[in-house]
């Protein structure tokens, strides 16, 4: 199985996935820091991430997955929604917050 099917099958059989630096309780870099606490603020208290610090291969073909080269990376329904300054533009219109309800509903 190659990176990019392990990344597809991680994103797709997980309703929200954060690919980050660190975790959501010992976040590595403020980027992630602030990806975490937007889906806490959104009330989303169980998703799937993935510590890409962990794993160089991984690290590399999440960049190449979504085309997108910065960590963190957030998927909802198997779909790039984008970075931390998307996640924070969409968090402050409130539709970031709209797209996980429907998510997790």
């Amino acid at each position: 199985m190659s990176i990019q099917d392990t990344i597809r099958d991680q994103v797709t059989q997980h309703r929200v996935v954060l690919y980050m630096k660190g975790t959501p309780q010992f976040p590595q870099c403020g980027f992630s820091a602030t990806a975490a606490e937007i889906l806490k603020r959104c009330g989303v208290a169980d998703y799937f991430s993935v510590n890409i610090l962990e794993d160089a291969e991984l690290r590399q073909g999440i960049k190449e997955f979504a085309n997108w080269p910065t960590i963190p990376q957030l998927y909802v329904n198997g779909e790039f929604v984008g970075g931390c300054d998307i996640m924070r533009e969409m968090y402050s219109s409130g539709e970031l917050k709209t797209l996980l309800d429907k998510a997790i509903a």
